[in-house]
């Protein structure tokens, strides 16, 4: 029998509680309309869940106050497990690291160049420990530039502890791979390995050191790693994001030999209210129902309030990067 274990976080009175499940814990939203998800499930390395509904009745056992509980699949599972539940998908920037060789053939003529410019211009990279020495070099590299992207980031100006802390999740699993140019860091990539499948947890360069392409020679080096290391595929975040598919960072992981990959996500309602909301869609959110160029006006004006209105938020020309990050 399946069994839900609560855990009471410190600050319980401004949030819900959150339980064990089977080795995986259950966090719930806030808001109106409360969603139970996996914590961190994209980082899990553990087996498939073998009966979701035992995990569902345990929930409901244990008081979870939720409206909704989704779970999702993971690669290489492609094909739908759970039929009789509410299915959609969710959509991962894959690259295949099985052959390093077809995987480098395969890339654009511009994307092979950018790597060789990067060698040429005294970049060099290589795996690296994660020690004080990247700790200080990844704060720099946030420090550099409070908005990118266009919007806010969010780890710019963070202390030295905090740096250490959020970067150090999963990292018994978790290879770093450096960029230097003489001497320095400019660019890491911090990957963590689930079973034969590695997902990028964070992959960002300087902005001052763009037409150098770090950027290009850390993707290059994380898929060769991958591939000697005998894994199948490398996740570089989602491929597109909302319902704006012609992005730069979608043009970007195109470009570096990544293609769109669909894995099935489930919805069970567990109230009135997530029957409704489900029916209606309204589980993705407002912006997901935005016409797409009402999105990119949206998107664009908010560059330009960081770039124009508030200078002293603006930043340098940025590359694109990985969103996906639990840190």
């Amino acid at each position: 029998m399946t069994t839900a274990k609560t855990i009471v976080p410190v600050d319980a009175p401004r949030r819900f509680p959150t339980f064990d499940v089977e080795g995986r814990r259950v966090v719930c939203s806030q808001g109106w309309l409360r969603t139970a998800v996996i914590f961190d499930e994209v980082w899990l390395d553990l087996p498939p869940i073998a009966n979701p509904f035992a995990i569902l009745e345990a929930l409901r056992t244990a008081g979870l106050d939720a409206d909704l509980f989704t779970f999702a699949q993971s690669l290489p599972r492609y094909s739908v497990e759970y039929p009789d539940l509410h299915l959609e998908h969710d959509n991962l920037a894959v690259g295949s690291t099985t052959n390093f060789k077809a995987w480098w053939d395969a890339l654009p003529q511009e994307s092979r160049k950018n790597v060789r410019k990067s060698q040429k211009r005294g970049v060099s990279v290589r795996p690296v420990e994660f020690d004080a020495e990247l700790v200080a070099g990844i704060k720099a590299i946030y420090d550099e530039a409070p908005v990118r992207q266009g919007r806010r980031f969010w780890h710019y100006g963070k202390d030295l502890e905090r740096v250490r802390t959020e970067n150090s999740s999963y990292l018994e699993r978790s290879r770093f791979i450096g960029a230097f140019l003489e001497g320095r860091l400019i660019g890491f990539v911090k990957m963590v390995y689930c079973g034969r499948t590695a997902r990028i947890m964070q992959i960002l360069s300087r902005n001052d050191q763009y037409e150098k392409h770090p950027t290009n020679a850390l993707l290059t080096a994380a898929m060769e790693l991958c591939s000697k290391q005998a894994i199948d595929h490398l996740i570089y975040g989602q491929y597109v994001y909302g319902n704006k598919r012609n992005s730069s960072v979608t043009e970007f992981k195109r470009r570096n030999g990544f293609v769109e990959v669909l894995l099935p996500r489930y919805y069970v309602p567990l109230t009135a209210k997530g029957r409704l909301a489900l029916s209606l869609g309204l589980h993705r959110g407002v912006a997901a129902h935005l016409p797409e160029p009402i999105t990119n006006f949206l998107l664009d004006s908010r560059a330009f309030v960081y770039d124009k209105v508030a200078p002293h938020f603006r930043s340098a020309r940025s590359v694109p990067v990985s969103t996906q990050s639990a840190t």
